[in-house]
């Protein structure tokens, strides 16, 4: 194991100098960072760290104290130990995560993937080189190990609280690690996400403001190789069939090939043919109707249905596209392992009748396109400043 900052003291000692909920000096830090990471020369670079560095802004940070600490039924104190597990496919999440927990006054591990490279080691040098209070070093710590179910299980028997984030598989393994009896976990499993565009909204709308809606979809879509659990994976065309669903998919493919030309954003070879080798499976299977492999960036797939919308990961750029007539028929499709639903076009009407219409079954987040990777303390349905603190009630008479 190595630590990546902060290395005096004893990992599994409480520091005597405890961090409060919304301590300054956490404040102080995180925003220190956020400077760094809005610099001009890394937004450039890493275009993902800008809006990491957002959420770590002081009146960011201010906001997320406030729902820790603005209740008239409890006092708010740390939670205690978090051990932070996030993945390695998505390279930015774990500071999201860490910051609330550290701002809730929380000691923190974070095992960071021996995989994670680019915007990953990009924070871990601003971290490193961001000043800080002693008692930053004493009760934050980002380390890196192997597959070592010794170290997790000790790490795991340490911590008041585990945050797991991954696929179904790495939750069920890490789960089989106890923790201690007053200790729980919070999951992040296999989620997967939506676009919806009303055909309606999208003619109604201007040249700018739909170029603009394909900028928003093709950040959401190509940060992270669309592997992130809120990027959008299917394509729901709302409200429109035959003629019009067809010459809106063919405006909207053409906008996003010029977007992603004017980004200079590639896809590998290897990419492609493993986006060409799953879309013929799901020709092979009836999910698919129709196949197009326009550009190796771009690969469009007709779908039989929305019930037939794959609800795994099939590559970088891969676009399966289903008509529906309405948001509220689309509802039925959805279930707990959707996460995030993005749109373009509709009614706050509308989208507020499919909000209840869904009625908690699945979709935690709709958000406009460009929106969908935008991380929030509210995060798969856990209010996540609650879920760092912990409340003590005190009664007098």
């Amino acid at each position: 194991m190595r630590f990546r900052f902060g290395v005096e003291g004893d990992l599994t000692t409480p520091s005597g100098d405890r961090l409060a909920v919304g301590d300054p000096r956490v404040v102080e830090f995180l925003s220190g960072l956020a400077r760094r990471l809005l610099a001009p020369a890394v937004a450039r670079r890493h275009p993902e760290l800008g809006s990491l560095g957002y959420f770590l802004r002081p009146a960011e940070l201010k906001r997320s104290v406030d729902r820790m600490t603005q209740r008239q039924d409890a006092l708010v104190f740390p939670r205690g130990n978090v051990f932070h597990l996030p993945p390695a496919n998505v390279d930015t999440i774990f500071v999201y995560s860490w910051a609330i927990s550290a701002l809730a006054g929380n000691h923190n591990v974070v095992r960071i993937s021996s995989r994670s490279a680019g915007a990953a080691e990009v924070i871990l040098e601003a971290l490193r080189e961001t000043p800080a209070d002693p008692v930053i070093a004493r009760t934050q710590r980002m380390v890196t190990y192997g597959y070592d179910d010794t170290v997790t299980a000790a790490l795991s028997k340490w911590c008041d609280l585990r945050v797991i984030w991954g696929g179904d598989t790495a939750v069920d393994t890490i789960r089989k690690l106890p923790l201690r009896p007053s200790a729980r976990d919070l999951t992040f499993p296999d989620r997967t996400s939506w676009a919806v565009l009303s055909v309606p909204g999208w003619r109604a709308a201007d040249p700018a403001a739909r170029r603009a809606a394909v900028v928003g979809f093709a950040n959401d879509a190509y940060w992270f190789d669309q592997a992130a659990c809120s990027s959008p994976r299917t394509v729901f065309l709302v409200g429109g069939r035959g003629t019009e669903a067809a010459e809106l998919r063919a405006e909207f493919l053409q906008l996003l090939l010029d977007v992603v030309d004017r980004r200079g954003w590639t896809v590998d070879p290897a990419m492609a043919v493993e986006k060409r080798v799953n879309a013929y499976e799901l020709a092979a299977t009836g999910a698919a109707t129709a196949l197009d492999f326009p550009d190796n960036r771009v690969t469009a797939v007709t779908l039989a249905g929305a019930e037939r919308a794959p609800r795994r990961w099939i590559g970088a750029g891969a676009f399966p596209f289903a008509e529906v007539d309405s948001l509220l028929g689309l509802a039925p499709a959805m279930n707990r392992q959707d996460q995030t639903v993005s749109h373009f076009g509709f009614t706050p009407a509308e989208l507020g009748a499919f909000a209840v219409e869904l009625g908690g079954r699945g979709v935690d987040r709709i958000v406009p396109f460009g929106s969908a990777l935008t991380f929030g303390a509210i995060w798969d349905g856990y209010d996540l400043p609650g879920e760092f603190t912990r409340l003590t009630t005190l009664k007098v008479t």
